[in-house]
């Protein structure tokens, strides 16, 4: 998956979830998945629970993650 695939299932919408990157068609944030993921939850197990969250989706939400953790912001 690369960087503008993201844009396929991740969307920002001041209006949804206060602004917060959410899987397009839910109002479940990044966050929210990557917390899951992090608590050891399967994409198996996060699929069962909400079922709008296919492994594309969840693919995407970790790739967002990883492209937002590499941009660096220098003070000028």
């Amino acid at each position: 998956m690369n960087p503008i695939e993201i844009t396929q299932y991740i969307g920002l919408n001041p209006e949804v979830r206060f602004g917060k990157p959410v899987v397009k068609g839910t109002r479940t944030t990044v966050a929210e998945v990557l917390e899951m993921l992090a608590n050891g939850m399967t994409p198996e197990q996060i699929q069962e629970d909400f079922p709008a969250l296919g492994q594309p989706q969840i693919r995407a939400c970790l790739l967002y993650a990883a492209y937002k953790e590499s941009i660096v912001l220098v003070a000028a």
